[in-house]
Parts: structure tokens; C-alpha cells; sequence
């Protein structure tokens, strides 16, 4: 991303000097910022989109909602998942037992979770045809199930329940765990 902006800064400054030929090179006012500002200042400048500054700020105060994974067991596990991210993603980063073997690829049936409350998983969107074949491989599959990896955060979500079912059906090795990147 970053390389991509330096781009579309050369291509400013090639469009500015070519439409303006009065003005000379030392004086182009991207010339000028480079010999008299640092980098920073720089990328405050019309040079970068101020859009991409409010969405490099939007994402150090990311929205988080409240989801509750319930294991075979009966246990329960309230985790704050930022927006975005998926049910299998979060699960990982809070060391909660969903496999996921294909790591999110739409692969596998691993990360198969089941939505506790009719009305969250009518706020899902639609399982994809992809999302569909999985399942069909799925242990203990149910009008509520869906893969851990195609649920993503939102904010209608906040306070959905997951339950985990007590197996899956891995082709892998016995006790193979595999590493999420």
C-alpha cells in the first residue's frame, strides 16, 4: 500500500510539471516538501488521500462486539472480536478449540460452529454454494450451522452465541493441529 502511494505521488508530480512548464523543477511544491519536510509531514499533505488517514485511525479504535463460544461440555467463553474478523480467526487468537484445518481457505468442514439463536443467524448473510458443499461434510450439521470461517464480526452480531460441536471430521493425521498464521 505504502509503494502504491509513492506512485500516485510520482504521478502528481509528473502531471504537475508537465501541465505547468513555467514553473522549473527546484521549485515544484513537491520538490519543495522534499527538501524542507520530512516524510511525515509529507503524507499529511495533498499528496495522500485524507481518506486514508481517517481509515488508518479507524483501525486503532476498531469496533469489537461480544461473542460467546459454547464448547461440547457446556462451557462458555465471552471473547470481544473486532468488526471484520472471522468466528474462526477469533477463536484462534483466544486459544478457543476450533480446528479450522483448510486455515480459512473454504476447504474443509472444521471450523463448523452452530448459531444458538434463530435471530443472529438470520442476521448472517447467506452461506455461499462453496460454504454449502463444506457443511454437507460436517459432524452433528444443523438448520443453524455454518462454517467458523464465513462468519464474519459485524455489529448486528453483538452478543451472538456459538456452540462448538463435540467432533469433526478431519481427513488429516490423529492429533494434528494445525498452526494459524
Amino acid at each position: 500500500m505504502f509503494i502504491s502511494k509513492f506512485s500516485q505521488l510520482g504521478a502528481r508530480v509528473v502531471e504537475h510539471l508537465t501541465r505547468e512548464p513555467s514553473i522549473s523543477v527546484s521549485r515544484s511544491p513537491y520538490l519543495y516538501a522534499v527538501r524542507h519536510r520530512n516524510l511525515q509531514s509529507l503524507m499529511q499533505e495533498r499528496f495522500f488521500s485524507t481518506t486514508d488517514k481517517a481509515i488508518n485511525e479507524g483501525c486503532k479504535e476498531k469496533q469489537k462486539i461480544s461473542v460467546t463460544f459454547v464448547g461440547d461440555g457446556g462451557e462458555e467463553t465471552t471473547i470481544k472480536v473486532p468488526v471484520g474478523m472471522s468466528m474462526l480467526e477469533a477463536a484462534h487468537e483466544n486459544d478457543i478449540e476450533l480446528e479450522g484445518a483448510c486455515e480459512g481457505s473454504l476447504a474443509c468442514s472444521t471450523c463448523h460452529v452452530i448459531v444458538m439463536d434463530m435471530d443472529y443467524y438470520n442476521k448472517l448473510e447467506d452461506p455461499t454454494d462453496e460454504e454449502n458443499d463444506m457443511l454437507d461434510l460436517a459432524f452433528g450439521l444443523t438448520e443453524t450451522s455454518r462454517l467458523g470461517c464465513q462468519v464474519i464480526a459485524s455489529p448486528e452480531l453483538d452478543g451472538l452465541r456459538l456452540a462448538l460441536p463435540a467432533a469433526t471430521r478431519n481427513f488429516a493425521v490423529d492429533g494434528y493441529k494445525p498452526k494459524p498464521h
